[in-house]
C-alpha cells in the first residue's frame, strides 16, 4: 500500500533539513519499493528560510514534496495535504520525530495487513515509554485526556500525541462527521469522530522523546482553545448530521 507522511512545519529552518533527511533515510531502508511513499512538508506560513530549504530538499531527495498552506494551523495543514493525496494511507508526525520511527512500521502493518482503519500513538499507556517530559507537561496531558474522556465520553487514551495514521478513504467522512478544526485539536477530533463512526482503531504505545527546548506551545492558551473546541465538537457529535 502507498502512504504519505505529512510533516507540518512553521519556521523550522534550524532543524528541517536534518530531520527530513533522517526520516527519508529510514523510509528508504525499510520501504524500497519505488513510488510507495512520499514525505509531504506542509509549510504553514513560515516567514524564515523554511520554505527555501524545503524546496531544495524536494529537488534533491526523491519522494519529498512541498505543500504550501495559505494560513497557519496544524489542522489546516493536514487537511490540505490529505485532501490532495492519492495514497492509500495518510498520516502525520511532528518534525522533531519525538515518536520513535520504528513505530511507523507497526502503524503501517496495522493498516495494511491487520485490518485497522486508524492508528494513533499513545504516551499514556502502561507500555509506553516517555523520555525527557517535564512533570508539568505530563500532568497537563493527563488532565486534557481525562477531560476528553469525561466530557465527550471517549475511550482513547491519548488524543494529542502527534503520531496518527489512517486509511485515506476515511478522511472525507471524518471531516464531514466533525473533524474540522484548523488547529491542534483536529487530530483529537479525528479520534473522537472515528470512535463515533465505529471505525477499527489501533492504540499503539510508543517510545516518546520530549523535546521541550524547542517547544513553542503556550499551555494556558492551548487549554482555553481545547476546552472551547471540546464544546464545539460535542455539539457536532450530537447533531443529526453526524
Amino acid at each position: 500500500m502507498t502512504f504519505d507522511i505529512t510533516i507540518p512545519v512553521l519556521n523550522e529552518e534550524a532543524t528541517l533539513e536534518r530531520q527530513i533527511r533522517m526520516l527519508h533515510n529510514f523510509l528508504r531502508q525499510h520501504y524500497q519499493e519505488l513510488g510507495q511513499w512520499q514525505i509531504v512538508i506542509a509549510d504553514n506560513g513560515s516567514t524564515d528560510n523554511t520554505r527555501h530549504i524545503a524546496a531544495i530538499l524536494c529537488d534533491e531527495l526523491s519522494g519529498v514534496c512541498l505543500v504550501q498552506v495559505p494560513e497557519r494551523g496544524v489542522g489546516l495543514a493536514l487537511k490540505t495535504s490529505w485532501m490532495n493525496s492519492s495514497a492509500d494511507i495518510v498520516g502525520y508526525m511532528d518534525l522533531d520525530l519525538a515518536t520513535d520511527l520504528q513505530h511507523f512500521i507497526q502503524a503501517y502493518n496495522a493498516l495494511a495487513t491487520e485490518g485497522f482503519d486508524l492508528v494513533y500513538g499513545t504516551r499514556l499507556h502502561p507500555k509506553a515509554k516517555v523520555i525527557g517530559r517535564t512533570i508539568k507537561r505530563e500532568i497537563t496531558s493527563r488532565i486534557f485526556n481525562l477531560l476528553l474522556q469525561t466530557y465527550l465520553r471517549t475511550k482513547f487514551s491519548d488524543g494529542m500525541c502527534g503520531f496518527k495514521w489512517l486509511r485515506r478513504e476515511h478522511v472525507e467522512t471524518l471531516m464531514r462527521g466533525g473533524a474540522v478544526s484548523n488547529g491542534w485539536f483536529f487530530s483529537t477530533e479525528l479520534l473522537a469522530v472515528a470512535e463515533k463512526n465505529g471505525l477499527k482503531i489501533c492504540e499503539l504505545p510508543v517510545i516518546w522523546r520530549d523535546d521541550t527546548s524547542s517547544s513553542r506551545v503556550n499551555i494556558s492558551r492551548l487549554a482555553k482553545e481545547y476546552i472551547a473546541a471540546m464544546k464545539r465538537l460535542k455539539k457536532r457529535l450530537r447533531s443529526d448530521t453526524v
